[in-house]
């Protein structure tokens, strides 16, 4: 329980959600559809005073050496000294708190709500131009629309993680592929045993991108050597095929985005 979340949403909604069960989960979307909407239309005057009050009252708690786990407290001071004031401190109170191991991947279908917290990872999304914010910003919220465009069916974040599969054509690749035909991802990795190792041609064209290793590759597309290294992007042709000639002691880890047609 966050009395000051409370305050913000209001007792008709924060008992609506209350009441709604496990085995409803129509009731449990409109009750968070509510809540939400509620805290991101707050005054901001409001909702500040109110995330103020939070922040006291948890960094009181942690002085004490108490336990703030129930309300994420550890998070919710880290975001607030990285995004003091912001509304998108409230909402970590709607999502799940995913930790993802490397080599661990999740799927988020549109309109689901999602921040990257800490650390790295590749992100491949479909072609889009309505990106909507939430919190944690410095640039502009739409809240109307926001609010509207939200899928508030509740699930568990296991449901979310994406496995990954191992080729049958090649032991070195591994597949992250979602429900949605607009993309998939291939996790690439060589052994320091391997010198040359060739990307296979694909249907559709890709972005790969190196993550780890050093190596010269060739094609019959370019018109000379490249370099490669950490941080190096490739646009890869339909039906085009990359030779690499490894040059690292640690082999090498790539990540390909395509889409298998």
């Amino acid at each position: 329980d966050v009395p000051e979340l409370r305050a913000l949403i209001g007792e008709v909604a924060a008992e609506q959600l209350e009441r709604s069960g496990s085995d409803d989960p129509r009731g449990v979307s409109a009750a968070l559809r509510v809540c939400f909407t509620r805290l991101m239309k707050s005054e901001k005057k409001f909702f500040v005073d109110q995330l103020n009050m939070l922040v006291k009252r948890i960094s009181q708690e942690a002085a004490e050496g108490k336990d703030t786990s129930a309300s994420n407290g550890e998070l919710l001071l880290r975001l607030h000294s990285q995004y003091p004031g912001d509304i998108g401190c409230f909402t970590i109170y709607f999502l799940n708190l995913v930790r993802l191991e490397p080599g661990e991947a999740m799927f988020l279908g549109a309109n689901e709500p999602h921040a990257y917290l800490h650390g790295d990872c590749v992100e491949v999304m479909a072609c889009s131009d309505n990106t909507v914010r939430a919190g944690l910003t410095p640039k502009f919220i739409d809240v109307l629309t926001l609010c509207e465009m939200l899928n508030y069916t509740p699930a568990p974040s296991s449901s979310k993680i994406l496995p990954a599969a191992q080729s049958q054509l090649d032991p070195h690749v591994y597949l992250y592929d979602p429900p949605v035909p607009d993309f998939t991802i291939m996790r690439i990795e060589i052994p320091a045993s391997i010198k040359l190792y060739l990307v296979s041609a694909m249907d559709s064209a890709s972005i790969l991108l190196v993550i780890q290793g050093t190596a010269v590759g060739t094609s019959t597309a370019a018109a000379s050597e490249m370099s490669l290294r950490r941080g190096s992007v490739l646009f890869v042709s339909a039906n085009e095929s990359i030779s690499l000639h490894l040059s690292s002691p640690d082999g090498m880890l790539l990540f390909r985005a395509c889409c298998l047609l």
